[in-house]
Order: structure tokens, then C-alpha cells, then sequence
């Protein structure tokens, strides 16, 4: 398989969230963070997700958002 990407990321899948036409996929990398992507149930199912199954998350570099915390003032 050739892709564009150049963020692949490989973790184990945590938790599977269902919905009514989405599901939340929790992946925890090494080191023990946690990325989460929302895809459609169809996508999981063919994907055959399930908990404790590697996977490869790739990210393209512009859906990417960084932020900073909210600081709370005095």
C-alpha cells in the first residue's frame, strides 16, 4: 500500500464507541497517549476493528490542530 502521509502513527485500539452512524475509535500509542478518530460504523466494521487490535493511524498534515490550554486569570 502507498500513501500520501507522512504521520503514521502505530498503537493498539483501546475502546470502540458506537453511535448512530459513527463510531469512536480510541488508540492508545507507545508511551500510553491516546489519539481519537471518529469514522463511520461501516468503516469499522470493514476494517473489522476490535479492542486490543494494532493499527496504523495516518494523519495528514493539514487536519492537524494544535492549541494551548486555557489559562485562568488571577
Amino acid at each position: 500500500m502507498k500513501i500520501s502521509a507522512r504521520n503514521v502513527l502505530k498503537g493498539t485500539v483501546k475502546s470502540i464507541t458506537l453511535g448512530g452512524v459513527e463510531a469512536e475509535v480510541v488508540i492508545e500509542l507507545p508511551g500510553g497517549s491516546e489519539i481519537v478518530s471518529v469514522i463511520t460504523k461501516h468503516s469499522a466494521d470493514s476494517l473489522e476493528l476490535v479492542v486490543g487490535r494494532t493499527v496504523y493511524a495516518v494523519i495528514k498534515a493539514s487536519d492537524v490542530m494544535i492549541g494551548e490550554p486555557h489559562s485562568q486569570k488571577p
